[in-house]
C-alpha cells in the first residue's frame, strides 16, 4: 500500500478513543437486513490506473456476485489521498459503508475504534476458513492475540528491480545479495548522468517502509514490548542512516530523489536513468512507462551479510485488506461478498489484472502468478516478509518516522551532513510527537 497519511494520522488520534458504541455504518436504506440483505456498499481503494479504470476492473465481477446472490454491490472507488480520512469519518459518524477496503498497515490502528467486525474462528469459517491465506498476510490484519479486524484482498511485497543491460554494460553478473555489494554495484552504475538507485525520498509512505525493514536487519522493533515507541535506539538510527547514505554518503542515488512522491523513481527506473529500484510488485508499471520485461530482472532485497531469523527481513508485508463495519445492518450479505472477492476465482481474476500476489494460497498455484517476478515476490512474502508493528498508533508511527526520513534525506540532498546524532535527533523527535498510550 502507498499512500500520503500526513493529515488522516492526526484525526486518526482522536478516532481511537471512540467505542464500538459509537461506530457504525451499513447502508443506511434499501439494504434490506441480515435474513434477506438486498444491497451493500463497498469502498474501493484506487489500485489501478484510474478510478474510471477501477470501475471498469471491478463493476463486471460485482455483477456476478450480484448474479449469485441476489445482491447488489454499489461501488464506490475512493482515491488514496482520501480514503483513510473517509473511514475515519464514518467510525466517527456512523454512517460507512458495509465493506470497505483499507490499507493493510492501518489494520490494528483502526481494530482500536472498534468499528471493524472482528474476524475470529466463526466469521472465518463463514468466509471459507483461516488455513486459505497465506500467514504473513493474516498478520498483518490486526494486533497479535486478537481476532483480525480484516482478511487479505491484495497482497505486495518489495523486491529489488535491475536492470539487465545496464549491469551488462557495467561487467555486473548478478544482482545483489548483501548491502556491500549493492552500493559497490551502484557506484560502478554511477556515471554518465545516470545513478546505481532510484528512491522515493520525498514519499513518507515509501520511506517508512524501508526504514522497518532496514531496521529489522539492524534488530530495531520500533516499539518496546510494553507498546511504547522507541525511534531513537541505536539500531534504529543505524537503520535509518544506512538508508540515507544512498545519497549523503554513498551518492549512488540522485540528490533530486530527495524530492520524489509521485512515482518519478519508476520512471527514472523505467527510462534507465537508474539501474535499480526497490518498490513493490512494479511490474504493471514499469510496463505503462514502455519497459520491456526482458529488460529487468528481480531479486530480494539484499540483507546484511551472514542475516538470519528476523535480521533477514527484507520486506513489509504490503498489501490491501478487506473489512466489514461493525455495525453494519447487512452482515450476513457483507460475508458473503468476502467469500466472493477471497474466492479462487476472483482473487486470480483481481490480482492477475492488478498485478499483485493474491493472498489466497490455491490462487497463487495459477500460472498467471508463475512470471520470475511474481515467483519471486510471492517467495519473499512468504519467507522473508514481516509486517509493520500492530500498534494501535501504527499510523502515527508511519507519518513521524516517514517524515523524519524525508527530512534526513533533504538535508543530505542539500549538502548538509547526516551523522549519527542528527539521525538520532530527528527520530527523538519523532517520537515526541507521538501520543501518549
Amino acid at each position: 500500500m502507498r499512500i500520503n497519511r500526513l493529515a488522516a494520522a492526526t484525526a486518526l488520534v482522536s478516532v481511537l478513543t471512540l467505542t464500538a458504541t459509537a461506530c457504525g455504518g451499513g447502508s443506511t436504506s434499501g439494504g434490506g437486513d441480515n435474513s434477506a440483505p438486498k444491497t451493500l456498499t463497498y469502498w474501493a481503494s484506487n489500485q489501478g490506473t484510474s478510478l474510471e479504470n477501477d470501475k471498469q476492473v471491478l463493476e463486471p465481477e460485482l455483477r456476478k456476485f450480484e448474479a449469485q446472490t441476489g445482491i447488489k454491490v454499489k461501488l464506490e472507488v475512493v482515491p488514496w489521498s482520501d480514503l483513510l480520512n473517509r473511514i475515519l469519518a464514518a467510525t466517527a459518524s456512523g454512517q460507512g459503508p458495509d465493506v470497505l477496503n483499507i490499507g493493510n498497515t492501518w489494520s490494528a490502528s483502526l481494530q482500536a475504534t472498534g468499528a471493524l467486525l472482528p474476524f475470529d474462528d466463526a466469521t472465518f469459517g463463514k468466509i471459507g476458513g483461516k488455513d486459505r491465506f497465506v500467514p504473513s498476510t493474516i498478520a498483518s490484519a490486526g494486533a497479535a492475540g486478537q481476532a483480525p479486524a480484516a482478511v487479505p484482498l491484495y497482497s505486495m511485497a518489495y523486491g529489488l528491480y535491475y536492470n539487465k543491460k545496464l549491469f551488462d554494460a557495467a561487467g555486473i553478473s548478478t544482482p545483489p545479495a548483501t548491502w556491500d555489494e549493492l552500493v559497490a554495484d551502484g557506484q560502478k552504475l554511477t556515471k554518465d548522468g545516470k545513478y546505481g538507485l532510484a528512491i522515493e525520498g520525498g514519499n513518507v509512505s515509501e520511506n517508512v517502509h524501508h526504514a522497518f525493514a532496514f531496521g529489522k536487519q539492524h534488530g530495531a522493533d520500533w516499539f518496546d514490548a510494553a507498546g511504547k515507541p522507541a525511534f531513537d535506539t541505536p539500531e534504529a538510527v543505524a537503520a535509518i542512516k544506512q538508508y540515507v547514505d544512498f545519497i549523503a554518503k554513498d551518492k549512488i542515488a540522485a540528490p533530486g530523489n530527495a524530492e520524489y512522491a509521485a512515482n518519478q523513481s519508476v520512471t527514472d527506473f523505467a527510462s534507465g536513468k537508474a539501474a535499480m529500484l526497490m518498490w513493490q510488485a512494479a511490474g504493471a508499471s514499469l510496463k505503462s512507462h514502455g519497459m520491456n520485461p526482458d529488460d529487468y530482472a528481480v531479486a530480494p532485497i539484499p540483507l546484511p551479510a551472514g542475516a538470519s531469523g528476523s535480521k533477514a527481513t527484507s520486506s513489509m508485508v504490503a498489501g490491501i485488506n478487506l473489512a466489514v463495519f461493525k455495525n453494519s445492518k447487512n452482515t450476513d450479505g457483507a460475508l458473503q461478498f468476502v467469500k466472493f472477492m477471497t474466492g479462487k476465482e476472483e482473487q486470480i481474476q483481481l490480482n492477475k489484472t492488478y498485478g499483485s500476489i493474491p493472498p489466497v494460497k490455491d490462487a497463487q498455484a495459477d500460472s498467471a502468478f508463475a512470471t520470475p517476478e511474481l515467483k519471486t515476490l510471492s517467495n519473499v512474502l512468504a519467507t522473508s516478509a514481516a509486517p509493520l508493528p500492530q500498534v494501535a498508533n501504527e499510523s502515527q508511527f508511519e507519518t513521524l518516522v516517514g517524515t523524519a526520513v524525508k527530512n534526513l534525506l533533504a538535508a543530505a540532498a542539500a549538502g548538509k551532513p547526516v551523522t549519527e546524532e542528527s539521525v538520532k535527533a530527528e527520530l527523538t523527535k519523532a517520537q515526541q510527537q507521538m501520543p501518549a498510550g
